[in-house]
């Protein structure tokens, strides 16, 4: 099953906006919550995270929501696009 990048406009708005509130909250990001949103891209310009930030945001998914995360799962670079990405795959892929 392949996931491809998902269209914003259907991500959930609280949803996504718990994921940046847990992202900002944990990494201790200097952004304001109301400043992101679903096309909020997670490397470089947007959140400026690194790979080390996208581990730990791996574990706190795979810990709040029972999501795992994998390094070597080839759709990371489509999960992790931005906030709205990373917030459908979870949202479609959180325990119970």
């Amino acid at each position: 099953m392949s996931f491809e990048t998902p269209d914003f406009s259907s991500a959930d708005p609280g949803f996504v906006r718990e994921l940046a509130e847990l992202i900002i909250n944990a990494l201790e990001l200097e952004i304001a919550l109301d400043t992101v949103g679903a096309d909020t891209v997670l490397y470089g310009d947007g959140l400026g995270l690194d790979s080390i930030d996208v581990l730990e945001i791996a574990l706190l998914v795979s810990k709040r929501y029972g999501v795992q995360l994998r390094a070597d799962d080839e759709r990371n670079e489509a999960i992790f696009a931005t906030l709205g990405s990373l917030a459908a795959f979870v949202a479609a892929n959180r325990a119970g």
